[in-house]
């Protein structure tokens, strides 16, 4: 207990003095940096977006009504629409944690992740993305989301993306989320199966309907994820491909309610194992309050590829609340996540509400105050840290 009340008493410190930090920064990402705007044209606060981010990014990282032919090296071909000037940015995460769970309740865990990103336009109607992990909790991770993406396919509204992603994209974007806590249904492996909503490689479609505000996403991918960097696992290891579906309905200017459905299989040791996911999904946004949560029903027919065979079942909730008192132009931020793991596996049970504040000091560097509690463990996690882009 003396621990905690010490801890409390730094989340408080935190705060406080954050108040009297400078506001100013010189060091700004990629984007603002090539367009000349504040990161909350697209973000609030950082990494999460708003609508415009969205849009922006689905143009393939162009923003298309400052977009000037001068900016480009063109060297009189039509054909050639190169960056005069090679996107950079960078991310550096640091967290100091008090967790009862671990033999090391106290640990600093500075840098947390570090990350060299880059993004920007290869021709009209085509971007690329992609960031390498140059840290993630001391280790080299390797890339992570990486792809191209063409916008407007055919003149349609029909959107590519070729690469490496999350296959929980359409759902809620784990790197864009305010939290220490993640979104821990999405990444979590049931059994010895490879498949889970976490990176994958494969292509996504996205079709938007404007007229009735309907968006169409699907993918088809390897189904086996990304291996560990240096691990001999490189691409699928199977003949099987994976496929999923999210439909999304807006609902005028209050959100969206939508649906989630993944198909795979996988074989281990010459026994397959059926995976199956669905479940719908809300968000809605209400003045200064936002709330996103999702229920996902998985199915496996053989997750310990057993010879006689074992069906489980897992169910999971994800759900998100966002207090943004002066909304995108809010410096402190208060988000409430709950996570939900009922498995017929009971080793991948997980059940933990957490509340989280944010403090901007910049508008590229945050500060974070957070506490979860394991209601499956009865034990408790306090976490602070700092969020940075530049």
């Amino acid at each position: 207990m003396r621990y905690q009340k010490i801890l409390i008493g730094l989340i408080f410190l935190l705060f406080t003095s954050s108040l009297f930090l400078p506001t100013d920064s010189n060091a700004i990402p990629a984007f603002a940096r090539r367009y000349k705007i504040s990161c909350t044209t697209c973000h609030a606060p950082f990494p999460k977006l708003k609508p415009y981010g969205d849009e922006f990014a689905g143009n393939g990282f162009i923003m298309i009504e400052n977009e000037k032919e001068r900016d480009y090296i063109t060297a009189g071909d039509d054909l050639l629409w190169l960056n005069k000037e090679f996107p950079i940015g960078v991310r550096f995460d640091a967290y100091a944690l008090f967790d009862d769970k671990t033999d090391i309740d106290k640990d600093l865990q500075i840098p947390w992740g570090l990350k060299f990103m880059s993004g920007g336009t290869l021709y009209k109607n085509i971007g690329y993305y992609f960031y390498f992990y140059l840290s993630e909790r001391g280790e080299v991770a390797g890339i992570e989301d990486a792809y191209v993406h063409f916008d407007n396919v055919f003149k349609t509204p029909l959107d590519i993306m070729v690469g490496q992603f999350q296959t929980s994209d359409p759902l809620m974007k784990r790197e864009l989320r305010l939290t220490f806590e993640d979104y821990v249904f999405y990444k979590t492996h049931i059994g010895e199966s490879r498949t889970n909503l976490a990176y994958d490689r494969g292509l996504l479609f996205v079709y938007g309907i404007e007229k009735t505000g309907t968006d169409l996403i699907g993918f088809v991918v390897n189904g086996n994820g990304k291996a560990e960097a240096g691990s001999d696992k490189k691409f699928d290891d199977d003949k099987y491909k994976n496929f999923g579906l999210r439909v999304s309905q807006g609902i005028g200017e209050l959100g969206s309610i939508g649906g989630y459905f993944y198909q795979g299989k996988e074989r281990q040791m010459g026994l397959v194992n059926d995976i199956t996911y669905y479940g719908p999904d809300f968000n809605m946004a209400v003045g200064p309050l936002e709330l996103t949560a999702q229920y996902l029903l998985r199915k496996d027919t053989n997750p310990l590829f057993f010879s006689t065979g074992t069906e489980v079942k897992s169910e999971g909730i994800v759900a998100e609340l966002i207090f943004a008192p002066k909304l995108d132009l809010s410096r402190f931020y208060l988000t409430g996540l709950y996570n939900r793991i009922d498995s017929e596996l009971d080793a991948y049970d997980y059940h933990t509400a957490t509340l989280s504040g944010t403090y901007l000091v910049a508008r590229n560097l945050r500060l974070i105050a957070e506490y979860t509690r394991d209601l499956e463990l009865k034990m408790n996690r306090f976490t602070l840290g700092m969020v940075s882009g530049f």
